[in-house]
């Protein structure tokens, strides 16, 4: 398989954390949710390097509703014929509340068969600043070929400071095409989704 197919598979494999810049000119609607927000996200991105939207949430820690204002840059990327790195930079701004905002960095490396990923956040906020933080292994059971119906097996674990626990949880990623599908459960972290369309 040539490195061109490759690299169209790996960046159609990955959603809103490994994922979060689309091809030039591409766009990419998102929703996610976890014990600590529900979120539907829409991002454009004018060029490989970093991609702008717009984040609506409900805030699950605080009771709060909100969107945010969304950058996320590319700040590293090392393609071989095996294997992609990435490395990024994310950031948002709360659009009636300057002062509520995040930023972090997050990135992973892979090949066709695994994958291993971290990130970071820091959540600044009127009532209690907090962090995030992630990391993040897989395994591809099968190889399939571009276009094809893809599966991930993956363990993930997380943390904030507002807790102090890790959740440690399995997680199944599916991706065809151009939708991608990612859940998993943890008695702490309870559901864990997220649903990716890029066009």
């Amino acid at each position: 398989m040539g490195i061109r197919v490759i690299l169209i598979i790996s960046l159609a494999s990955f959603g809103l954390d490994a994922r979060p810049i689309s091809y030039s000119g591409g766009s990419t609607l998102m929703g996610h949710s976890n014990n600590m927000k529900d979120s539907f996200y829409y991002h454009y991105s004018p060029s490989y390097k970093y991609s702008i939207g717009i984040e609506s949430l409900d805030d699950k820690v605080f009771g709060d509703s909100y969107s945010y204002t969304r950058l996320t840059y590319l700040i590293n990327r090392k393609n071989t014929e095996l294997s992609q790195r990435n490395l990024y930079f994310q950031s948002g701004i709360n659009t009636k509340d300057l002062n509520n905002n995040f930023y972090g960095v997050h990135g992973d490396w892979e090949t066709r068969r695994f994958f291993v990923g971290f990130g970071f956040k820091q959540v600044e906020n009127q009532i209690n600043d907090y962090e995030e933080k992630y990391i993040q292994m897989g395994l591809a059971p099968y190889l399939g070929e571009y276009g094809d119906f893809h599966t991930w097996l993956m363990f993930k674990a997380k943390k904030n400071s507002l807790d102090k626990k890790w959740s440690n949880y399995p997680v199944l990623k599916f991706f065809k095409g151009n939708v991608l599908l990612e859940f998993g459960y943890s008695d702490v972290s309870e559901w864990d989704t997220h649903l990716m369309y890029r066009f």
